[in-house]
């Protein structure tokens, strides 16, 4: 399957949001129209069997969805730490349980500055109390993600953010990395090098 970005334009259709986080995981989904965003669930982070990042695969076939976007996070400043790398390590083993699967589906990274702040800060102003905010945040910043994706998407005409590739057995390193022919929204720069490390 080719990829729908080449042409200029974008995967048309259901697509999915996620926020990941060390303890809990966000997923937001949008209509087939790509219209509005939705909070979904709250995944709990299973980094040892990686059953959330099984689920969410679950989920790409039981929808029928053409594309994920995973938040990245950065510092005001643009600057990528480690949960920036965590974000990276969850989109490659995102794609290879994809692939795994015979799903050719991209998983894009996008900048997710600001995502669960401006989600705690919507919580509160909906009236619910800060300790309720824990169950549902993590999917508000993952609907915070995929909206902007898909506003991004209609506003350019052409696709968002950094497209992850699975794992190549035919690489010496074995690594994932970062499709650059997908144009990136600002600042979407994120690159890996062989050893899958940001560079």
């Amino acid at each position: 399957m080719t990829n729908p970005a080449a042409a200029g334009g974008y995967p048309q259709g259901v697509k999915l949001g996620v926020d990941v986080g060390t303890v809990r995981v966000g997923v937001a989904i949008c209509d087939r129209d790509s219209i509005l965003a939705t909070p979904y669930k709250t995944l709990d982070r299973n980094a040892k069997k990686n059953s959330d990042v099984k689920l969410i695969a679950r989920l790409v076939e039981e929808l029928g969805a053409v594309q994920v976007f995973v938040g990245l996070p950065r510092t005001m400043k643009g600057e990528e730490h480690s949960s920036a790398r965590m974000a990276g390590d969850y989109a490659e083993l995102l794609v290879a349980e994809l692939a795994g699967r015979n799903q050719d589906v991209p998983v894009n990274l996008v900048d997710e500055r600001l995502s669960s702040v401006t989600a705690h800060r919507n919580l509160h102003e909906a009236g619910m109390s800060s300790r309720n905010h824990r169950k549902v945040v993590d999917q508000v910043a993952a609907a915070g993600i995929l909206q902007h994706a898909i506003d991004m998407q209609k506003a350019r005409g052409a696709d968002v953010g950094s497209r992850v590739t699975a794992p190549s057995p035919s690489v010496d390193q074995g690594a994932g990395g970062v499709d650059a022919s997908v144009p990136g929204t600002s600042g979407d720069t994120t690159r890996f090098s062989d050893n899958g490390r940001q560079q």
